[in-house]
């Protein structure tokens, strides 16, 4: 039986950060179909600070991950105020990591993890691994790590 992400969230003892209004001219999530779309999401602390730096320049992988990690307590806490209970959600299909980074970084993966990782905790390993890139660029804000996904819903 699929366990449920609240609990899970609650046996991990994490903490959601608010989620975050929209900063543009977009829905910060869409349902089409059996589809949940979820608009880029920032590293979002408690206090509602954004982790902010870049990778191979002011800031180390293991930085990164954990600014990776506190995208996905984001994410789902938008899922949460704009979708409404995450035992809605069935698996975890595809995400698509931004890193802030300096052209000659090259470890965009290990720091995209720390979203991957998370989702397996709260999801469990079937579900809450999807497909995945992982990818560096500039980003706006100065925020260390960006990272969308789009999750399956149940019937």
């Amino acid at each position: 039986m699929a366990q449920d992400p609240e609990l899970r969230i609650i046996e991990l003892g994490l903490e959601l950060p608010p989620a975050p209004k929209p900063v543009g001219v977009y829905k910060p999530v869409l349902v089409v179909d059996k589809y949940l779309y979820v608009s880029g999401q920032g590293p979002l602390n408690p206090d509602g600070t954004l982790i902010k730096g870049k990778l191979g320049e002011d800031m180390k992988t293991e930085d990164g991950k954990l600014a990776a990690r506190q995208v996905g307590l984001t994410m789902l806490s938008t899922i949460k105020i704009h979708f409404g209970e995450l035992k809605k959600i069935k698996r975890l299909i595809k995400v698509l990591g931004m890193v802030n980074s300096t052209p000659d970084f090259e470890q965009h993966p290990a720091v995209i993890n720390g979203f991957s990782e998370l989702m397996a905790e709260v999801f469990g390993e079937d579900n809450g691994v999807g497909v995945r890139s992982a990818v560096g660029m500039i980003l706006p804000l100065n925020i260390a790590v960006e990272i969308e996904a789009v999750f399956e819903l149940h019937d």
